[in-house]
C-alpha cells in the first residue's frame, strides 16, 4: 500500500518583480509604479488578523516576525483560542516558547506524552477542552497534574488509541480537580472502578457525556449512580454485566444517548433498555453479533426510540427525528445541519450521534470484519461521506480516516474493494476530500490524503482525482513543512503514479520536484515518507520523458543516498527500484550512464543484493542488470564485487520467487557480454546456479537463465563447465519445451556454442576452486545437442514456403519466410563484434545443422525494424560476411534451411545498406 522546493509556475502567469529591501528595511516606493504592487505591511489590523486566521501554527508564527506590528497583531487572543499541537514534537521550552500566546487559549490538541508533560507550561489557566491522541504512554501523574492546572476544565477526551497506563486513581484526580467537567471520553483503561466512578459523581454535577470506550473493566452499578448522564458510550467494552446494566442503567433519569457498539450485548438488555428506560431515546448497537443473531430482535420499540444497527436503516431512523419533512431520508445530516430553527435535544443527539457513530465505524474498518460488504456499500460508505461535512473536527477527521481504512481489504499487497471505492466515487466522496484536504488544519490534510491515496488505487478514482485537480493539490501537499501531511501526499502521488496518463501530469504541477525535495528534506527518521517518494520517483521514472526530469532535479543522487544509508526494507526496495527504473532507459537518454557515475550507486546496489529482504534483492539486482547495459557499469560492477554477490544471489535463489530469479540470471547475463567477467562469472561458481533457474516454471526465468548460458559458453572453459554441471539436458529441454521463443533460441544458440569443435570430443575437466577432476564424454551430449538444434531451427521452416524461395527466389517468398521465423523480441539481443564472427564462421562447419543454426541466428540478428539490426550488419560488413554467406546461398552441399536463411540475410544487408 513520500518530500520540499518551489513549484514550477505555469505558462503564461506574470511573475512579480522583486525588490531589494533599502538600508532602513523598508521596501522602496516607486510612484510611478505604486500601483502595481502592494505593501502587505500597509494593511488594516483586522484584515491582517483574518488572514492571520487563514493559517497554521507555524506559518502564523512565520508572518508574526515580519515586522513589529504584524507581531503583535500575531499574538492577539482571538487567534490563540484553540491550539493544535499534534503535528509539533512540543516539548518544554516549546510550550514555554507559547505560553505568552495562550492566556486565552481554550481549546488544546495534542498528540504523545511528550506532549501531555509538556502542556503544563502552556499556562492556559481558562482551558475548557483538551483532546489527546496517541496516550498509551500517559500516566496517572502526569493526567492528574494537568487536571490540577486547568480547573476549569469542561471536556477531557483521550484516545482512541488504548491509555493502558492511566488507572481509576488519575479518575478521581480528575473529579476532584474540575468539578465543571461536562465530557468525559476515555479509551483502553485497563479498569474504572468503583471508587473513580463515584468521584465522579460526587464532584462532577454537570457530567452529562461520559465515555468509556475499549476499556477492560468497567463497574456498572457504579456507573448507574451518576445521574447526571445524558449521553453515554461503552463501545468495544467485551466483558460487562449485562444484568446488572439492564438492572441499573434504566433508572438513569436523564440517559438519551446509549452506545453500545462493539459490544456483546444480550438480546434481553437491549429489549429492557429500549422499553423500560423512561429517557432513553436512542440506542447505538452497530456490529453487535449477540442481537444481530437473534431472529425475535428487536422488539416493538416506543414511538421516538431509536434503536442504530448495521442491518438497520440508519439514515431512515435518523429522519424520524425531523417528523415527515424529508423528502430524501439520506439528507437527513445536511438537513439538520442547515436548519435554523433546531431542536436542542435533537441537537444535542445528532451530534453525539455523529461523534458515536464516526468512531465506532473507523473502529469497524479497521477490524475489517467479514460480511459487511452490504452495509459499506448500501449505509456505511453514505454515512462517512456525510460526516466529512460535520461541524466537529473530531468526526470530520475519524470520518476521512474510516474512508482511507474501509476501502482497504489487504494492507500487505495494497488490494482495494472496487465496490466500495466506487460507492465513494458516486457518492461524490473525491470532491468531499479534496476540499478537506484543502484545509489549513494540519489535520484535516493528512487523513483526507490518506483517503485520496487508498481510493486512488481503483483507477476510476485515480481519474477522478485527477481530474478534479488533485494532482496539483497533492504536489502541493507535499511541499508541506508538516511530515505527515507531505508523508500522506506523497503516498497518493505513489498510487495515482502507476496510471501512465497521470505521470506527465505529476510532472507539470512540479511533483517530481517536490518528491526528491522531500528526500533531502527527511534523509533520516521518516522512513514513511522516504518510501512514498521513492515509491512515487520508482514509478515515475519507468516513463522516459519523466526520469529526465528526476535526474535534473537531483533525483539520482537523492535515490542513491537512500540505497547506501537507509536502513529500512521499503525505502530500500523502493530506491532500488527507482534506480533500476531510471537506468531502463539507456537507449533513450543518458540516466544508465548518470546512476552508474554517481558516487557509490553501484557500490550501494551490490550491498543491497545481500540484504536479508527478497524484495529488496530483487530490486537491487534488477537495477544492476539494467546498469549492465553500459560498457563502464559492466566494469564498475564487476569491480565492486558484483560478480561474486550476483553468483551468490543466484545461488540461493531456488526457492526465491521467479521475479528474483529472473534478475538475478539476467544481472549476470548482462555482466558476461564481457569476456573477461564471462570467465570471472564461471571461475566463481556462477555455471551451476544458472542451469538450476534455467530448470525452473517461468518462461521470462527461462529467458534470462538461457540467455546468461549463452554468453557464457562462448568461452570453451565455460561450455565446458556447462557440460560437466549437466547442462546439455536443461538447454536440450529449454530448446524443446519452453513455452519462450527467446528462449529456445537463445538454449539453441548455447548448444552450438558448445559443440562447434572448439572444444575436444575428449576432455579432463579440473574446477578452478578444488583439485577434484571429472571425465566427460561429449560425443552423446553433441549428438543429442545437434538433434534438437535442428529440430528448434526446423520448426521455422514451412516447407512448401522453403520450396517456393529455393525455386524463384521472390521478395514476396522470402518475406513470408522472415515473418513466420520472426522470434519476438530477438531484435532487441545485441551482439558483439567477436559473437557475430564466431556466427559467420559457424556458417563454414561441415555440421549442416550448425549451418542452419548460424544463417538462423543472423537472420535473427539482422531482422528489419530490430533495435541493433544496423548494429550488426556493420559488424557483418567489416566481417566480410557477404562473400562467405554468398558461398552459404549457393552451396551444394547445404541443408536447404541454411541457404534460404543466408538469401534472407544477404537481404537484409542490402535493405540496411540502401537506408
Amino acid at each position: 500500500m513520500s518530500r520540499r522546493v518551489s513549484r514550477r509556475r505555469g505558462k503564461g502567469k506574470e511573475v512579480l518583480p522583486s525588490y531589494p529591501e533599502n538600508e532602513e528595511g523598508d521596501l522602496p516606493w516607486d510612484k510611478q509604479n505604486q500601483n502595481q504592487w502592494l505593501d502587505w505591511t500597509m494593511l488594516p489590523d483586522d484584515t491582517v488578523i483574518q488572514l492571520f486566521s487563514c493559517l497554521n501554527y507555524r506559518d502564523r508564527a512565520s508572518l508574526s516576525s515580519t515586522c513589529r506590528t504584524w507581531r503583535t497583531l500575531g499574538t492577539s487572543p482571538c487567534l490563540w483560542q484553540s491550539l493544535d499541537l499534534r503535528a509539533h514534537n512540543c516539548d518544554v521550552n516549546g510550550a514555554d516558547s507559547l505560553s505568552s500566546r495562550c492566556s486565552s487559549l481554550q481549546k488544546l490538541r495534542f498528540r504523545g506524552a511528550d506532549s501531555a508533560d509538556a502542556i503544563i507550561n502552556l499556562r492556559a489557566t481558562n482551558l475548557k477542552e483538551i483532546c489527546g491522541d496517541g496516550c498509551g504512554k500517559i500516566v496517572d501523574a502526569t493526567l492528574s497534574v494537568i487536571a490540577a492546572r486547568h480547573e476549569a476544565l469542561e471536556s477531557l477526551q483521550l484516545g482512541p488509541e488504548f491509555c493502558e497506563k492511566i488507572s481509576s486513581g488519575a479518575i478521581k484526580a480528575i473529579a476532584k480537580c474540575c468539578p465543571k467537567l461536562r465530557k468525559l471520553r476515555l479509551s483502553g483503561l485497563r479498569d474504572v472502578d468503583e471508587h473513580a466512578l463515584s468521584g465522579l459523581a460526587k464532584h462532577c454535577k454537570d457530567l452529562v457525556d461520559v465515555g468509556f470506550i475499549d476499556c477492560q473493566n468497567l463497574d456498572e452499578v457504579a456507573l448507574g449512580r451518576i445521574t447526571s448522564i445524558r449521553f453515554l458510550s461503552v463501545a468495544g467494552i467485551s466483558d460487562m454485566d449485562w444484568t446488572a446494566v439492564s438492572e441499573h442503567w434504566t433508572k438513569l433519569p436523564n440517559l438519551i444517548g446509549l452506545d453500545v457498539s462493539r459490544t456483546f450485548i444480550t438480546p434481553n438488555a437491549a429489549s429492557r433498555l429500549l422499553l423500560s428506560s423512561k429517557s432513553l431515546k436512542v440506542l447505538c448497537a452497530l456490529n453487535c453479533t449477540t442481537i444481530k443473531e437473534d431472529a425475535n430482535f428487536p422488539p416493538n420499540l416506543k414511538k421516538g426510540t431509536l434503536l442504530l444497527t448495521l442491518s438497520s436503516d440508519i439514515f431512515k431512523a435518523l429522519a424520524s427525528l425531523f417528523g415527515n419533512v424529508l423528502n430524501k431520508e439520506r439528507d437527513v445530516l445536511s438537513y439538520w445541519r442547515s436548519s435554523t430553527d433546531k431542536d436542542k435535544n435533537v441537537d444535542d443527539i445528532m451530534t453525539w450521534v455523529e461523534w458515536v457513530m464516526s468512531h465506532s465505524l473507523l473502529r469497524i474498518a479497521e477490524s475489517n470484519s467479514q460480511g459487511l460488504d452490504n452495509f459499506w456499500i448500501n449505509q456505511g460508505a453514505a454515512l462517512l461521506l456525510n460526516f466529512l461535512e460535520s461541524s466537529q473536527d473530531d468526526v470530520k477527521e475519524k470520518a476521512a480516516t474510516g474512508l482511507a481504512t474501509f476501502v482497504v481489504t489487504d494492507d500487505e499487497n495494497t488490494n482495494i474493494d472496487g465496490r466500495r471505492a466506487e460507492a465513494v466515487l458516486s457518492g461524490g466522496g473525491i470532491s468531499l476530500l479534496l476540499n478537506l484536504a484543502r484545509s489549513w488544519r494540519d489535520g484535516f490534510q493528512s487523513e483526507a490524503a490518506k483517503a485520496i491515496a487508498n481510493l486512488s488505487v481503483n483507477p476510476s478514482v485515480a481519474k477522478a482525482v485527477a481530474d478534479q485537480g488533485g494532482i496539483s493539490l497533492l504536489a502541493s501537499m507535499a511541499r508541506s513543512m508538516n511530515r505527515v501531511v507531505a508523508e500522506e501526499a506523497a503516498g497518493g502521488l505513489w498510487n495515482l503514479s502507476v496510471g501512465e496518463e497521470h505521470k506527465g501530469v505529476i510532472a507539470a504541477t512540479g511533483g517530481i520536484e517536490a518528491l526528491v525535495g522531500l528526500i533531502f528534506k527527511w534523509p533520516s527518521g521518516g522512513d514513511g515518507v522516504l518510501e512514498r517518494a521513492a515509491g512515487a520517483l520508482a514509478n515515475l521514472a519507468a516513463d522516459d520523458k519523466c526520469s529526465i526530469e528526476v535526474a535534473e532535479v537531483g533525483g539520482v543522487h537523492a535515490l542513491v543516498m537512500l540505497a547506501r544509508n537507509c536502513k529500512t526494507e521499503g525505502v530500500q526496495e523502493q530506491a532500488a527500484r527507482a534506480l533500476a527504473n531510471m537506468a531502463a532507459h539507456g537507449d533513450t537518454n543518458h540516466n544508465n550512464a548518470t546512476v552508474g557515475l554517481e558516487a557509490g550507486s553501484i557500490e550501494a546496489l551490490v550491498q543491497l543484493t545481500r540484504s536479508p529482504h527478497e524484495g529488496v534483492r530483487q530490486e537491487a539486482a534488477g537495477a544492476l542488470w539494467n546498469l549492465s547495459f553500459d560498457d563502464r557499469n559492466r566494469e564498475s560492477i564487476s569491480t565492486a564485487g558484483g560478480i561474486e554477490a550476483l553468483v551468490a544471489l543466484a545461488n540461493s535463489s531456488s526457492n526465491a520467487s521467479p521475479s528474483l530469479q529472473e534478475r538475478a540470471a539476467g544481472a549476470l547475463w548482462g555482466l558476461s557480454v564481457s569476456e573477461a567477467n564471462s570467465i570471472a562469472i564461471g571461475q566463481e561458481g556462477g555455471v551451476a546456479p544458472l542451469i538450476a533457474l534455467a530448470r525452473s516454471e517461468t518462461e521470462d526465468v527461462h529467458e534470462t537463465a538461457a540467455g546468461a548460458l549463452w554468453n557464457l559458453a562462448f568461452n570453451s572453459g565455460n561450455a565446458l563447465r556447462i557440460v560437466e554441471e549437466g547442462g546439455v539436458p536443461t538447454l536440450v529441454h529449454l530448446c524443446s519445451s519452453s513455452g519462450s521463443k527467446m528462449a529456445r533460441f537463445m538454449a539453441a544458440l548455447a548448444l552450438a556454442y558448445m559443440f562447434d569443435r572448439r572444444i575436444g570430443e575428449q576432455s579432463l575437466v579440473g574446477s578452478s576452486s578444488d583439485n577434484t577432476s571429472k571425465s566427460v564424454n561429449l560425443d552423446g551430449s553433441r549428438r543429442i545437442a545437434l538433434k534438437h538444434i535442428e529440430a528448434f531451427v526446423l520448426s521455422f521452416a514451412d516447407s512448401s514456403m522453403f520450396h517456393a524461395a529455393s525455386v524463384s527466389s521472390a521478395p514476396a517468398a522470402l518475406s513470408r519466410i522472415t515473418e513466420s521465423a520472426r522470434i519476438l523480441e530477438a531484435g532487441h539481443l545485441r551482439c558483439s563484434g567477436c559473437e557475430i564472427g564466431r556466427f559467420v564462421t559457424m556458417l563454414r562447419n561441415p555440421s549442416s545443422v550448425l549451418k542452419a543454426c548460424a544463417a538462423f541466428a543472423l537472420l535473427q540478428f539482422t531482422m528489419p525494424g530490430g533495435r541493433h539490426a544496423m548494429h550488426h550488419v556493420n559488424l557483418l560488413q567489416n566481417a566480410g560476411a557477404s562473400r562467405i554467406l554468398r558461398g552459404a546461398a549457393a552451396s551444394t552441399n547445404a541443408p536447404l534451411e541454411a541457404k534460404i536463411f543466408a538469401k534472407i540475410v544477404l537481404r537484409n544487408l542490402e535493405h540496411h545498406v540502401s537506408l
